[in-house]
């Protein structure tokens, strides 16, 4: 599978994700972190009527921590740097709300999904809790810059990292990483209800073979954790993009309650986060147990 069709590279330095690579892959894995970026631009903030704090509620805090095993035990981690509330890597290139921009939107974006609508395309709207991010509206020249900077140059590395994991083992399995609020918020299905420890997203079962979800479920749930499977989420884009089983490519989204590991109000790290992070090793090595010819193009 190749990468992304892609602008031109970044012109000034920017550095938008970073790539953790083990001394040798030795797993078929790829572990992606496209929303713990925490590096805010000054003129994004300066440009938002939020607070930082505020702005961070948006963010998928210190998973790239949590799945920080996965160098070691022989798999790469890439994690974005820039702030999910600035631009979303799990969103379609031009998922675009029209009313956001000062200029009229090329005829090529996609103004009527279900995420532009609640305020969370490429680029969102509003962060976590409704509230609006923006003082004023944005020229769509914006958006065309932080797709150059920060968005293609994330996707060309991760389409890079599943074409040589796949070209190593046949296969690969990718493993997009997310967090949730440990209860549903006004703009969720489940408004005020109490999440489970993790939902694994396979966008219905049709972005990796079921042995794939089947072993991160099983070995889940034997850790003592409870587990449901695509809802509230099935699965984003990097999800339905790069999940194509029939071309040996498995994607699964994991979310992980925030509760279990963090004080979601302050957004600071928790005294759960190093016993997860244990679990989490398990569950790395768990995956990486998969007979290859279970996941191999075909």
């Amino acid at each position: 599978m190749g990468a992304m069709d892609a602008e031109t590279p970044p012109d000034i330095d920017v550095v938008s994700h970073e790539v953790i690579t083990p001394q040798r892959q030795n797993l078929p894995l790829v572990f992606a972190s496209p929303h713990s970026g925490a590096h805010y631009p000054l003129e994004f903030i300066a440009a938002s009527q939020l607070d930082p704090l505020a702005l961070r509620r948006s963010e998928d805090s210190f998973v790239d921590e949590l799945f920080g095993w996965a160098p070691r035990l022989g798999a790469p981690l890439i994690r974005a740097l820039f702030p999910r509330a600035m631009i979303d890597a799990n969103r379609e290139p031009y998922e675009l709300d029209p009313g956001m921009f000062e200029d009229a939107l090329p005829p090529y974006a996609n103004t009527a999904s279900p995420r532009v609508a609640a305020g969370l395309g490429t680029i969102a709207r509003v962060v976590a809790n409704g509230a609006d991010i923006y003082r004023t509206k944005l020229r769509f020249a914006e958006a065309l810059r932080r797709l150059r900077l920060y968005y293609w140059p994330y996707h060309r590395a991760l389409g890079g990292l599943i074409n040589q994991t796949r070209r190593q083992f046949g296969g690969c399995i990718l493993i997009d990483c997310h967090s949730m609020p440990s209860v549903g918020g006004p703009m969720d299905r489940d408004n005020g209800h109490r999440r489970v420890d993790f939902v694994l997203g396979n966008c219905h079962g049709t972005s990796c073979a079921p042995v794939v979800i089947d072993t991160a479920e099983r070995t889940l749930r034997a850790l003592g954790y409870h587990v449901a499977r695509n809802a509230p989420y099935a699965g984003g884009f990097v999800t339905r993009h790069y999940g194509r089983p029939i071309e040996g490519v498995h994607t699964l989204q994991i979310e992980i309650n925030r509760a279990l590991y963090m004080d979601e109000a302050r957004i600071r790290r928790g005294p759960g986060m190093a016993g997860l992070a244990a679990d989490l090793r398990s569950l790395i090595a768990a995956l990486g147990r998969i007979d290859s010819a279970e996941i191999r193009f075909r």
